[in-house]
Parts: structure tokens; sequence; C-alpha cells
């Protein structure tokens, strides 16, 4: 009877040193885990198990709901902004999108909390572009593009924009986990704005043909009445008159050409190395004066289709310029290349000058853009000035002929560089 009690005494003990040392163990293995709160070391020898997990979770509570409140304010502010914003997971679902996102892409079939896929309820080939670019870079990526909202995809009576082309500006953020963040900017009426201040430009200045014409007609007919210096001085503003008139028939030429470039161009099969060396011998008197040549380097044969006037209204207008910065005593390399694939040919103008001040570089195809005293780095202007508008119109008319053209600085020997591209055919947009 003793032994029996002994062993359950014995029993008991045992029983109670391996539930204490159970205990201890977890309350050891458990308390790295329970780093939350930064008190926790100081008070883990006083609290049981039980107390610390309750406190630890209250703790955890307390900071989801403090996250949730930042979340929901986050939210708001997106959902608040004058920009659109759209986020998408790994897969393409439209996670969330902001009150803006839904009325400039007409989003009318999706609610919060609800996941779809964004290709069911936006159609649009560069959103989509934007989206897999930036998933696939892991990089921040800019795209502008011309949105066309579906007419069947939004309800008139919700919202007051057309279904014409809506000009957008999307930024493309990555995001853990394949997400990707989309910021839209609604540029239609920057467009807008600036089509219409054109317009009233252009009025303008197609008004100052007239008075113009006026002026020189008066003067002409004094021309002969007059001796020096009053003869001079008429000199001068006949001058300066050309150079008005001059002015204005650019604006209005560069005007008609945005405004519908498809029908500023007459399509012919032409040669582009006989309206190169056609332009350059239109020209060439003005190089003789400064002892500036041209020098050729390409094939003999380049045909493409294009407007052969506007081409060498382009070409003309490019080696003007830069017969204009050339110092006296150099040549002007012009390199053609027709690409291997046969799609399009590069033309390369290059001078001898100081080049484009590299402040001026991306400003150089603006309108009425003079840059600083010279085209030059360091020497002030001399012999002829610009409308400013030259440059542009070349640009107008290469990306009417869906090409592109750009500038940059020789770095072998300094000089400007002009890159031209045009492709060999009519581009089917423009048919």
């Amino acid at each position: 009877m003793i032994v029996n009690v002994l062993f359950l005494f014995l029993g008991g003990f045992l029983g109670l040193a391996i539930g204490v040392w159970e205990r201890h163990q977890l309350k050891r293995r458990l308390q790295p885990l329970l780093t939350s709160l930064s008190d926790t070391a100081e008070v883990a020898k006083s609290l049981s198990i039980i107390s610390l997990i309750r406190r630890e979770v209250i703790y955890l509570q307390q900071q989801c709901q403090t996250y949730q409140a930042e979340s929901q304010a986050w939210q708001q502010l997106l959902d608040q902004a004058p920009i659109g914003f759209l986020y998408v997971d790994k897969e393409d679902h439209l996670l969330w999108c902001n009150t803006v996102a839904q009325t400039l892409l007409q989003i009318d079939r999706w609610r919060p909390h609800q996941v779809r896929l964004l290709l069911e309820l936006v159609r649009s080939y560069e959103l989509d572009q934007l989206i897999q670019h930036t998933r696939r870079t892991q990089q921040p990526h800019i795209q502008e593009w011309l949105f066309f909202p579906s007419p069947t995809s939004f309800n008139e009576a919700q919202t007051k924009l057309s279904s014409e082309s809506i000009l957008i500006k999307g930024h493309g953020y990555p995001l853990p986990q394949q997400k990707v963040a989309i910021f839209l900017e609604n540029l239609q009426p920057l467009t807008e704005g600036q089509r219409q201040q054109d317009r009233i430009f252009s009025d303008l200045t197609h008004e100052l043909r007239t008075p113009l014409t006026a002026i020189s007609l008066v003067a002409e007919a004094l021309y002969h009445r007059l001796h020096p210096p009053e003869k001079d001085w008429l000199d001068q503003m006949l001058a300066e008159t050309e150079r008005l008139r001059t002015l204005v028939d650019d604006w209005l030429n560069l005007a008609r050409i945005q405004e519908n470039p498809k029908q500023c161009l007459s399509y012919q099969r032409v040669d582009l190395h006989d309206i190169l060396i056609s332009s350059w011998q239109r020209l060439s008197p003005l190089g003789a004066e400064k002892e500036v040549r041209m020098v050729y380097h390409g094939p003999d044969q380049l045909p493409l289709d294009a407007d052969h006037d506007r081409l060498i209204q382009v070409f003309m207008n490019l080696l003007d310029n830069c017969i204009k910065h050339s110092p006296a005593n150099s040549r002007i390399d012009l390199k053609t290349q027709a690409l291997d694939d046969g799609s399009g040919i590069q033309v390369d103008i290059l001078d001898q000058g100081e080049g484009f001040h590299p402040d001026n570089l991306p400003h150089v195809f603006e309108r009425l853009f003079q840059g600083n005293p010279s085209r030059s780095r360091n020497q002030p202007r001399a012999g002829r000035q610009g409308s400013g508008l030259g440059l542009a119109i070349a640009k107008e008319i290469i990306e009417a002929h869906g090409g592109k053209i750009s500038a940059a600085n020789n770095p072998d020997g300094g000089g400007a560089h002009l890159f031209v591209y045009l492709p060999c055919q009519r581009p089917l947009d423009r048919a």
C-alpha cells in the first residue's frame, strides 16, 4: 500500500516536472516570436504564456486597425486625386481604380472589391503594353497614346466625355508580387487649349498678310522717288517687311501641316538622292559665299513614296540651317543608307560648326525657338537670321510621312548632326 502511494506521488511529481519543463520550453520558443512590443523581454518572466499571447494579439489588432485606417485614408486621397489611378495584379486583374480613371477610361462595369480582368473593362492596346512593359522591366515607364472610348462601354447619362479620341499620358510603376500601379493624365484639355491658341494665332497671322502686302507696295512705289539716306532706310524697311511676310507664310504653312497632315502631302514615286542633290543645288550660291561645300556619301538611287516638293522643302531648311552655322571654307557631309530590310532610308547631315548648345537640344524643333544668341556654344550669331520655323516645319513634314527626325552633336570633331528617317512605303494610316 505504501509502495503504491509512493509510486503515485512519484508519478505525479514527474508529471508535474515534465509539465513545468514543457511549459518553460514552450515559453522559451514563443518568446522570440513575441517581438512586436519593445518591452516583451522585460515582462516575459513575470507574465504567463497566455498573457503574453493575449498582449501580443491585442497589439497586433491595434496595428491592423491603424494600417486599415491609413489604407482607407490613402484610398480616399487617391480617389479624390485629379489624375487617374489603376492597380492591377500579376494576372492583369483590376484590383482598384479611382473615380478619375473610371471616368477617363469609361469603366462602368466595375465596382469596388470586385476583381475583374482589365481587358474586359477597357479595350486599350497601349494601356496593356504599358502594364506589360512595366512588369517585364521592373522599371517605371511613361507612354502617351490616343484612347478611343467604345460607345457601348459607358453610359452617356453618367459622363460628359464624348466618344472622340482622348490623349492620355500613363505612368507605370512596378510593385511587389508583379503588381503594377498606373497613373493616368488627361492631356486632352491641354491639347485642345493648344489647338485653340494655334488657331487664334494662325488667324491673326493670316490677317497680317494684307497690311504687309500694302506696306510693300507703298515702299516699292516710293523707292525710285527717294534718294540716300532716305532710300537706304526704305531698303531696310523692305527687307524687314519681306522677313515678316516669310515668317507669316512659314507659320501658315506649319499650321496647315499640323491641322491635317494627310491632306498636305501629294505622294508619288521619287528618288531621295535626286531630291538631296536638287536641294543643295538651290542653296549652292549661299554655300559659295562662305566657301561651304557638300560631300555626299551613299547610293545614287534611293526610291521611295513621298511628296517631292515637301521633301525639297525639308532638306532645303536643314541644309540652309547647316550653311548658316558652318564656318568659312568647311564642308557638310550628307550620308544616306537604305535599311537592310528595305523598310526605310536613313539620312545623316553633319556640319563642321560649333554644334548645338546642350541646353537647346531638346527644343531645336520647337516653333519660333531661337535658343541662345547662336546655335553654336560660344560664338555670336552672324549673317542671315531665320524665322525660327524652318526646323519645326521640317519635323512636321517628316512625321507626316511617317518618319522621324532628331538632332545631336557630332562627337567626332564637333558640329551638328541631324538624323532623318523616312519609310520607303506610304504609311497605311495615311492612305
